[in-house]
């Protein structure tokens, strides 16, 4: 990191198991008669995949997909590389497709476009952070752990250029250029 640049506590690591145990209730009580995939979105879902299955009360298998149009810079490509097939059968079953963060819809609308091809009964999509503020295709989000206007995060999962996943709090990076953001 930069020395301009430092990390500002967003989200501590109690507010985001509040929030995680919060969705996993209304999750259980939506798919009590299901059978639920949870699709995490590789990478940065793991964490938070992982924090929820084990707050859910009701059956799931778990699954990963991944896609990239980041690279290792803060900008969108604008162009989505499947990195990961799934490899369990979904046809007529109950996804939940799982995510860190949703910026500008790119990269979640293929997804989901790419699933709903293979034939599930459902498609819907559960995000720890909805960042609106560069969205550019306005998705559908059906359950959401947190809502903030703009700024960049890292942590419980979410990187910047790979790093910071570890960090068991979200934090805003301060100091990127306005270029970055």
């Amino acid at each position: 990191m930069h020395p301009s640049q430092q990390l500002v506590l967003l989200y501590s690591r109690d507010q985001i198991a509040r929030r995680v145990s919060e969705l996993a209730t209304v999750i259980s009580a939506d798919y009590a008669r299901a059978d639920l995939i949870l699709v995490g979105i590789l990478r940065g879902s793991f964490v938070f995949l992982a924090d929820l299955i084990r707050q859910l009360t009701v059956p799931a298998v778990i699954d990963f997909v991944g896609a990239a149009s980041y690279c290792s810079g803060t900008q969108t490509s604008g162009q989505v590389t499947f990195t990961r097939e799934l490899q369990v059968p979904v046809s007529g079953r109950d996804l939940l497709l799982v995510e860190d963060i949703e910026d500008t819809g790119i990269t979640l609308q293929a997804i989901k476009k790419k699933l709903e091809e293979l034939g599930p009964r459902s498609v819907k999509v559960c995000i720890l952070i909805d960042k609106r503020e560069r969205r550019q295709i306005d998705i559908p989000l059906d359950y959401v752990g947190f809502e903030i206007d703009k700024g960049f995060i890292v942590g419980y999962g979410i990187d910047y250029a790979e790093r910071y996943r570890q960090l068991p709090d979200i934090y805003r990076i301060e100091g990127l250029e306005k270029s970055v953001e």
